[in-house]
Order: C-alpha cells, then structure tokens, then sequence
C-alpha cells in the first residue's frame, strides 16, 4: 500500500506523462451526488451513483495500474466525503514538492486532512496551502511551466502565492469557462509534444496561446461531457481513456499513444475521471 517510498524518490513529479511509479487513489466506498456541485452532476441527480458498480470500476482502474507497474497508495474512505474518489484535488505534485490544497467548496473540506494524516505517518514533507483556495485539478505541469485555470474551485490570489513559493517554475494562469469545474477537464497534457484540448471552453487567444506551446488534439463537445479530455498518461505513451470516447481515442492512436481502455462509466457521472481519480506523486 506504498508504504516502501524512500527519501530519495518519495517525491518526483516534473510532467503529466513521465512513467508513473506511485499513485495516490481513494476507493469511492461512500460516493454519491450528495450535493450538485458541477454541471455534470446536474444531470445525474436523481439516478446519482451506483455504488457498487463504482467500486468495481474503480478496482478494475487500480488493477490496470498495478499492472502497469505502478505502486498505488490508498487513502482510507470516509462516510463525510463523498467526493473523495477525487484524489487530484486535494494535493499535487510539482518539481519534489507536494502540496495539499485548500478545497473551495464545503462538501470537500476535509478531504486534504484525510491525505496530511497519511503523509505525516509516512513521514514525507508537504507544504499545506490554507490561504486562499486552490485545487489539483486546475494544476498542470510540464517541466518549468505550470499552467494553473482560474476557476471557482482556484482563484487568482492562490497562483500568485503559489508563484512566491516556487520561483524556479513558470506559472501560466489559464483562464477558461469555470462551468467545466477544472482545467483537467478541458485541456490535459499527453507529452512534450502533444495536448488535449476542448476549444469551447476558451477564448480564441487563450487556444492560439497554447496552440503555440502544443499540437492540439481537439475533443467534440459530446466527448468532453463523458470526460475525454480527463485521461490518465502513465508513460512511454500509454493513457488510460474511456471505451465511450472513441474519436479521442481513434485520434490519440493515431499520434503513436497506446489507449487503455478502462470503463468508467459510473464514476465520470459525478464530473470526474481518470486524472480526477489519480494523484501522482512520483513519475519518472
């Protein structure tokens, strides 16, 4: 359950695609819609989460990982977060350092305790960010830069004090439509190369921006709802996808990736997927 990490790579995360060797994740034991707080669980409010089948889902993504060789580490779930499922908010990775949010809405406060309690256990050094809200969803790193959106869940005040704390990175703030909830979810890194991109969701500058730093794949409307932009890159161009996004998928094998395929159909009902459900903390 990761309890082998060493001082020397306990923390390592320079990118979205460097070969993951350790994963954070939390089984969502107790996930449900409790309280609307994305546009995508608007639509499933009253049919809300089938438990059961989440679990299994959720264990059939771990395996994939196992299977892939990466180590994954547990949180224990807890009955007040039904959110928990979401390990990319509640902290992230850049450089050797790891961060653990301040979560914007109080369904999720919380959460962040749950994670600091493993980590002091483990004895790996974390900075706590307890200021101004920021979540690991609207954080994105590749290499010096760090492309962080301003959201309702980040706002302004945190990159500016995230950019005091770390002046060896680049911050790029990244302003989109804060309906999608989190960067993630409408833009995502596959490599040095190569980005996933819902071009809806900002304005023409913003893409051509990006469009200067990236070959930009774009995903459909349809897609981006049942979460294609939200992949999971575990390395030497393998990334977990959904069966149900097939355009992005068709175009990801195209550009060389190896799409695992993974069912995660339950879980992408409350808003989230793959990189959602995953908190990299070491990537080589």
């Amino acid at each position: 359950m990761g309890d082998t990490i060493t001082k020397r790579d306990q923390i390592n995360c320079k990118n979205e695609y460097g070969t993951l060797k350790k994963v954070v994740l939390c089984e969502p034991q107790y996930m449900e819609i409790r309280e609307v707080i994305n546009n995508v669980q608007k639509q499933y409010k009253h049919e809300n989460i089938d438990q059961e089948l989440a679990i299994a889902q959720h264990r059939n993504f771990e395996q994939t990982l196992k299977t892939a060789g990466v180590e994954v580490i547990k949180l224990k779930p807890s009955k007040d977060h039904p959110e928990q499922v979401f390990t990319r908010d509640i902290g992230f990775t850049l450089g050797n350092r790891l961060f653990i949010s301040e979560m914007a809405n109080p369904i999720r406060q919380g959460e962040e305790k749950v994670l600091a309690h493993w980590m002091n256990k483990h004895n790996i050094a974390y900075k706590k960010l307890s200021t101004d809200s920021i979540e690991g969803g609207d954080v994105i790193v590749d290499g010096q830069h760090v492309f962080i959106g301003i959201s309702h869940r980040t706002c302004k005040s945190a990159i500016q004090s995230l950019q005091k704390e770390l002046p060896e990175f680049k911050i790029l703030p990244i302003q989109f439509n804060p309906k999608y909830l989190h960067l993630d979810c409408v833009f995502n890194i596959l490599s040095s190369e190569e980005a996933l991109i819902y071009p809806d969701a900002f304005d023409p500058k913003t893409v051509e921006f990006l469009a200067n730093m990236y070959n930009l794949i774009e995903v459909s409307e349809s897609e981006q709802f049942t979460m294609g932009t939200n992949v999971l890159s575990i390395g030497q161009k393998r990334v977990l996808s959904l069966p149900m996004n097939r355009d992005v998928n068709y175009q990801m094998r195209q550009h060389g990736y190896d799409v695992l395929e993974v069912n995660f159909s339950e879980i992408i009902k409350s808003g989230g997927s793959f990189r959602c459900c995953s908190m990299p903390i070491v990537r080589l």
